[in-house]
């Protein structure tokens, strides 16, 4: 009886974790297209990666805080997981061709507006 009670109450924890709302996954999935599709770079910790690992880095990120239920709005996805390293508080960069790098925060921020009002 009580290995069924443990059992109920770790199926109720796991299922009271909220997604976000399908609007806010499709954006995220939305900006990780974009970085792949940009050809830009992305600098993390004084290190340039190209969008692919950058975007199996943020994925990884955005995974953590869906297991936390932190992320309930893209921007949330973008403040907590896009904009700087959890380890060394140092801002990421994204450097696109002939372009000058620029933080990443502003670049995702773009990023959506364009999303948004292409939809």
């Amino acid at each position: 009886m009580r290995a069924l009670l443990v059992a109920t109450l770790l199926v109720a924890s796991a299922t009271a974790m909220a997604s976000p709302p399908p609007a806010t996954q499709r954006e995220i999935a939305g900006l990780f297209s974009t970085l792949e599709r940009s050809g830009c770079r992305f600098a993390r910790n004084g290190s340039w990666y190209d969008a692919g690992k950058a975007r199996a880095h943020l994925q990884d990120k955005y995974n953590y805080l869906l297991r936390r239920d932190a992320i309930t709005r893209t921007e949330d996805f973008i403040e907590l997981a896009a904009t700087r390293s959890s380890m060394s508080g140092r801002a990421y960069l994204v450097q696109c061709p002939g372009a000058s790098a620029i933080e990443s925060g502003p670049w995702f921020r773009n990023a959506l507006v364009k999303l948004r009002s292409a939809h």
